[in-house]
């Protein structure tokens, strides 16, 4: 029996690394296959055969050869089935309907009044429903859910706590799972981020990589020698709260000097000139839309305001770039609509102040992806778990 064990492991393992090796580096034929995961011709040819059945794979037309008949090509089957990607924010609920590639088919948002959980679930139903409707008929059919929240969430996707939703112990995951009937993942949002723009955007190809989500708060997804650093019990990440002022602002988390409150769009509520907060919630009136009209126009308030966040944010990237050593830094979040005045103030902190060492290879941009990077970086964990489970069953 053993021996039987141990021989159907090794299909599953070989099976799934000639899946992964086609998902990443298709259109391959089967000679590439073989040369790429070092599995001889056979094994690769009976294994791709089934995931063709599976539907997981697919031919497409003969590529090049060196002589004799030309090759079919594989390539991974994005039309296999479809996810959907939802970004829970302070303002605002937004979802992305995509195939197994995290190519946008639809998408719906609708705004975030009441930070209750009841109404943050009724918005996200409000946005996702639709997309299920409008869902392609696939082999799959819908793979999972995936939804980054601004908060810390625990190994079963239970928000622990959400200082800017005023959120403790919400289980949106089960719930989630009731109402649609799927798998559901559930992440920080930077953390979703950050899996977005490593698959789909600025954090291509790069192994050591920060991304620093700056909305209404601040967090930051960190991805090391290629995999998502999650922490000692899955909590990494909570940067906004680093203390940059040791007597500054008080925070809703109860800390004082918190870096988001200097450099995100919380800090809109303490510039100079501005319009006050709204009445015990420590959030500004003016959203980063109308302020970047307001600068576009010479605002000379407005350019100040966004220059001291910029220098506050390049603060707190040299921390991360000092402490962690990264490749590249990505900055995303609503915040990066005002990038053409925050963005200068911002390296010019971030090269006076980052270890020599650590910035000369150090590189620093905006998110490719924009305002979907958290959307579509939980669509695509819902699509790592799917792929994770065929290949247990595989």
């Amino acid at each position: 029996m053993r021996v039987t064990g141990d021989q159907a492991l090794v299909k599953k393992l070989n099976k799934s690394i000639v899946l992964d090796t086609i998902r990443r580096k298709g259109p391959l034929s089967r000679t590439d296959v073989s040369e790429r995961t070092g599995l001889n011709k056979a094994t690769v040819s009976n294994l791709t055969t089934e995931l063709l059945e599976q539907q997981l794979v697919e031919e497409t037309g003969p590529g090049q050869s060196s002589g004799g008949r030309k090759p079919l090509m594989l390539l991974f089957n994005a039309a296999a089935g479809c996810a959907v990607g939802i970004e829970l924010g302070v303002t605002a609920v937004k979802a992305a309907l995509t195939d197994l590639r995290g190519r946008i088919l639809l998408e719906r948002s609708a705004p975030l009044a009441d930070h209750d959980p009841e109404s943050a679930f009724a918005a996200i139903r409000e946005v996702t429903a639709p997309l299920l409707e409008a869902a392609p008929h696939t082999p799959y059919g819908l793979i999972g859910i995936g939804i980054g929240v601004p908060g810390m969430v625990d190994e079963d996707g239970v928000i622990l706590y959400a200082p800017n939703l005023g959120w403790e112990g919400v289980d949106l995951k089960s719930r989630l799972e009731a109402e649609f009937g799927v798998s559901v993942v559930v992440d920080n949002e930077a953390n979703a981020g950050a899996a977005g723009e490593r698959e789909y955007g600025a954090g291509r190809h790069v192994r050591h990589l920060v991304y620093v989500s700056a909305g209404m708060g601040i967090g930051s997804g960190m991805i090391i020698d290629g995999q998502l650093y999650k922490g000692a019990w899955g909590y990494a990440g909570e940067t906004g709260h680093m203390s940059i002022e040791s007597d500054g602002r008080l925070c809703s988390c109860g800390s004082r000097g918190c870096w988001e409150l200097y450099a995100s769009e919380r800090a809109y509520a303490y510039a100079d000139g501005l319009e006050q907060a709204e009445p015990a919630r420590d959030m500004p009136v003016l959203t980063t839309r109308e302020l970047t009209e307001r600068a576009s126009l010479g605002d000379a308030g407005t350019l100040a305001m966004y220059a001291e966040i910029g220098r506050r944010l390049g603060i707190g990237i040299t921390n991360l770039v000092n402490g962690f050593n990264p490749e590249k830094i990505v900055v995303g979040g609503p915040l990066t609509e005002a990038k053409a005045w925050i963005e200068p103030a911002m390296l010019a902190e971030i090269a006076q102040r980052a270890l020599p060492y650590h910035r000369r290879e150090l590189a620093v941009s905006f998110s490719e992806l924009g305002s979907r990077s958290a959307a579509l970086g939980a669509a695509h964990l819902a699509v790592s778990q799917f792929l994770g489970r065929v290949r247990v069953s595989l």
